[in-house]
């Protein structure tokens, strides 16, 4: 009981760094509950077929006209650029007219596997995991780190060298099914990101992720050790440093889980985050 706790308080401050860190690029997500990360999955799976036909349903007549012309649009001769265009054409839509975001991560992937170029899928893929770090839905979560995880793949099969591409799919590993209790899935991603610190342990991205999913699987230990790392290299990194507090908070030491809350808290000087973390310091207490 006392593990479900400390991993749904840690949940909070998760959803307040990821709005703080990615909050220009995503929907605003105020008044949505924190992220589903204790130890049990989603019990309902994310149908896209059935959010694309209800979503449809709620548009305005226009609205329906102009997204049936995009979807007829494809006519004899090179069928796969026109395609990649109604595809893009409707990533737009959905996004710029409706602020819908499930939907243009479905056509944004869509149109990046047809083009299947590194430059496409890695650009998609990215845009992708920063919004589902925002994702309080732990269904939606996953399915867009199914998605991102399906772009980065086809990536890396492009280019099998970049490392960069290798801490993005760890990435989505621990941020998608990980965060909401899949342990299997911040296994994968912790292997992948492994596999980075081992050819360059001063790849600090891997070491902040590697981390995370140390925290989230509970091997605190090794979570301090790979974040202590990370903020010596970076003492400007504020999630590495909420994350310590929390790492420490998981091994029982309790002094030094209120010393970097408190750092956290003056880096990065929001009210609403220190409010959070104010609590958390309490619940040690």
């Amino acid at each position: 009981m006392k593990k479900q706790q400390f991993i749904l308080s840690a949940s909070g401050i998760l959803l307040l760094l990821t709005l703080w860190f990615f909050g220009k690029t995503v929907a605003n997500k105020d008044n949505q509950p924190a992220p589903e990360i204790a130890g049990k999955k989603s019990a309902i799976a994310f149908n896209i077929e059935e959010y694309l036909k209800s979503s449809k349903q709620k548009l305005t007549i226009s609205q329906t006209n102009y997204v049936s012309e995009i979807e007829n649009s494809i006519s004899r001769g090179d069928v796969k650029t026109q395609q990649e265009k109604a595809y893009y054409q409707l990533a737009s839509f959905w996004s710029d007219s409706l602020h819908n975001h499930e939907l243009y991560v479905y056509y944004i992937s869509k149109a990046s596997m047809l083009v299947n170029s590194e430059k496409n899928l890695t650009f998609a893929a990215r845009q992708i995991l920063a919004e589902f770090r925002n994702e309080p839905d732990a269904a939606k979560r996953g399915w867009k780190a199914e998605q991102a995880i399906g772009l980065i793949q086809k990536a890396i099969e492009l280019n099998p060298d970049n490392d960069s591409l290798k801490v993005d799919l760890g990435s989505c590993y621990v941020f998608g099914k990980g965060m909401a209790g899949d342990a299997q899935e911040t296994m994968k991603g912790i292997q992948q990101l492994l596999q980075v610190v081992k050819k360059d342990s001063m790849n600090m991205q891997a070491q902040l992720v590697l981390g995370i999913g140390g925290v989230v699987s509970s091997q605190y230990e090794k979570a301090v050790e790979r974040l202590q790392k990370v903020i010596s290299n970076e003492p400007g990194n504020a999630e590495a440093v909420s994350w310590l507090a929390e790492a420490y908070a998981g091994k029982g030491d309790k002094e030094n889980a209120v010393k970097w809350f408190n750092v956290s808290k003056r880096m990065l000087n929001n009210p609403q985050y220190s409010k959070e973390i104010d609590k958390r310091i309490e619940e040690l207490k």
